[in-house]
């Protein structure tokens, strides 16, 4: 049988959403193991002085549990 575990996680990029889903994912799968995919629950531009500056993903990353 196997029990998976969902934690959140919220990624920034400089330079797009894709970007931030990717290194967000990265840096993930170097702490957590058994990673099984990804929701992307929520994603936000950051503003400042009339330029975007930012694109933020808040996800929830499956992964599966030791034995």
């Amino acid at each position: 049988m196997s029990i998976a575990k969902v934690t959140e996680i919220i990624c920034e990029s400089p330079e797009s959403f894709d970007h931030a889903i990717k290194g967000g994912l990265e840096r993930a799968n170097k702490t957590l193991t058994g990673i099984q995919g990804a929701w992307v629950k929520d994603q936000k531009v950051l503003f400042n002085k009339g330029a975007i500056v930012g694109f933020r993903v808040n996800m929830k990353v499956s992964f599966l549990l030791k034995e």
